[in-house]
C-alpha cells in the first residue's frame, strides 16, 4: 500500500479584531491567488473563513481589552496558544502570520519562533507607542515586520527589527477614495458620497468598538451626546457601527439603529468614534469626527505612565498635527462630545473644512494601493524558504 504523502505546508494566521480579519482575508484571497493549494489555519472572523482560512477560534473568544481583562482572560489564553502549539506541528505549519493584536500574537510569535517557524507580523502592533520592551519581542522572535503607518518602519528598524513599510490595506478597497475638492477637502469615495445625498437628514455615526468591553465603556457617553444633539438639531438621524460578532443586545439601550461599520461610514456626515483604525477608515471616507476612548481607571492609570506618543488617534499621528479633536477618559464627558461634533455639522463650517484638508495630508501619506499583494508576496518567500523543524535564526 503506497503511504499518504505528507500534508502540504501551512499557514497559520492569527487576527484578534475585525479590522485584523478584514485585512487578513485580504492577504489570504492574494496567498490563495498566488498559490492555491496553501492550506490556512487562524484565528479570525467570518471574513477570514470565507476566504479560505480554517478557523480554531473566532473572535467572540478574543473581546477584551487591555490590563486586567487580559489578565482575567490569560487562562484562556494560554489553553489556546497550547492547542496553537500542538496545531504548528501536525499540520506541519511553516509559517505564523500574526496580524497586530499584540496581547496573544506576540506570546504565539515567541512560540513559534522556539519551534523553529517563520514569523511574518503583519501590521506591526503599536508597542512603539507605550512598551519599547516588546520592540525587542519583535526583533526576536520574527523574521519580517510588514508596517502599514509611514513612520514605523524607520522607528522600528533603529531597533534593529526587520521592518519594511508596505502601504495600508484601506486603500485595496474596491471603492477607493477619489480626489478632493478644489478647496482640499478630503477625499470621498463614490459610494459614500452617494450615501450621504441620497437621503434628506444628516446621518452621525457612533463607532463605540469592536470588542464588548470597549462598547461598554463607550457606548452610554457616545449614545447621550447623541440624544444631546437630536434635542438641538432636530434633523439629525444616528447609527451605530456594530461588528457582526457582537449581539444586538449590547446596543439595545442606546436606542438607535446599527448597522455594520462600512455602511455606518458610508452613511455617516459626521461621526463620533472611539480610536483605532476606524479613524483612518473615516479619513479616507471623508467624514469628519471626534474621537473619544475610555478605558478602567486602572488601566488608565498604567496606560497614562507607558504611552510616549503626543496623540493616540492614528489620523493625527499620520498627519503629524493635531487634525481630529480627542477626548480622553474623564475629559470625555456627554457636554464636550456634543460641543466638538456641533463644530462639525454645517457644510461650511471651519472646523469640518480644516479637518477635511488635514485628511488629504493623511490620505497622500499612507501611500499606494497594493498593500495586501505586496504583504502576500513576503509571505509566499518565507513559506518557500521555510524547512520543517528548521532552528531559529539569529535575532531578525
Amino acid at each position: 500500500m503506497t503511504p499518504d504523502p505528507p500534508p502540504r505546508p501551512a499557514i497559520f494566521i492569527s487576527a484578534g479584531e475585525s479590522s485584523g480579519d478584514r485585512h487578513g482575508a485580504a492577504i489570504v484571497r492574494e496567498i490563495r491567488r498566488a498559490m492555491p493549494a496553501t492550506r490556512l489555519f487562524g484565528i479570525g472572523g467570518r471574513e477570514m473563513e470565507a476566504a479560505g482560512v480554517s478557523r480554531i477560534a473566532g473572535l467572540d473568544e478574543l473581546s477584551v481589552m487591555g490590563g486586567t481583562e487580559v489578565l482575567r482572560r490569560l487562562p484562556g489564553f494560554i489553553r489556546l496558544e497550547r492547542r496553537i502549539r500542538r496545531l504548528f506541528v501536525t499540520e506541519d505549519v511553516r509559517l505564523f502570520l500574526p496580524i497586530d493584536y499584540p496581547g496573544l500574537n506576540l506570546r504565539l510569535a515567541r512560540s513559534a519562533r522556539r519551534q523553529g517557524r517563520r514569523v511574518l507580523y503583519y501590521i506591526a502592533p503599536q508597542v512603539w507607542a507605550w512598551r519599547e520592551g516588546r520592540v525587542r519581542n519583535l526583533r526576536r522572535d520574527c523574521d519580517r515586520v510588514l508596517t502599514v503607518l509611514p513612520f514605523e518602519a524607520a522607528l522600528l528598524k533603529r531597533y534593529g527589527v526587520r521592518a519594511e513599510f508596505v502601504g495600508h490595506p484601506l486603500l485595496d478597497a474596491p471603492d477607493p477614495p477619489e480626489g478632493g475638492d478644489d478647496d482640499g477637502a478630503a477625499p470621498v469615495s463614490r459610494a459614500a458620497a452617494g450615501a450621504r445625498t441620497a437621503g434628506a437628514g444628516r446621518v452621525i455615526g457612533l463607532f463605540p468598538g469592536s470588542r464588548a468591553q470597549e462598547v461598554r465603556y463607550m457606548l452610554p457617553v457616545f449614545a447621550a451626546a447623541a440624544r444631546r444633539l437630536a434635542r438641538r438639531h432636530p434633523d439629525l438621524d444616528f447609527i451605530i457601527a456594530r461588528p457582526p460578532h457582537l449581539p444586538e443586545s449590547l446596543y439595545a439601550e442606546a436606542g438607535f439603529p446599527t448597522a455594520g461599520a462600512g455602511e455606518a461610514t458610508a452613511r455617516s456626515w459626521a461621526a463620533l468614534t472611539k480610536s483605532g483604525t476606524i479613524t483612518l477608515e473615516l479619513a479616507l471616507a471623508g467624514v469628519p469626527m471626534v474621537v473619544g476612548y475610555r478605558m478602567g481607571r486602572v488601566e488608565w492609570a498604567i496606560g497614562r505612565r507607558l504611552v510616549r506618543v503626543p496623540s493616540i488617534v492614528l489620523v493625527n499621528l499620520v498627519a503629524e498635527a493635531p487634525v481630529v479633536p480627542e477626548l480622553l477618559q474623564d475629559g470625555l464627558t456627554v457636554g464636550q462630545a456634543a460641543e466638538a461634533l456641533e463644530l462639525l455639522l454645517a457644510e461650511e463650517a471651519p472646523a469640518r473644512r480644516e479637518m477635511l484638508r488635514g485628511f488629504n495630508v493623511v490620505r497622500e501619506r499612507l501611500g499606494k494601493p497594493g498593500c495586501s499583494a505586496r504583504a502576500a508576496e513576503h509571505a509566499i518567500e518565507l513559506l518557500a524558504g521555510s524547512q520543517p523543524g528548521r532552528a531559529p535564526d539569529a535575532a531578525c
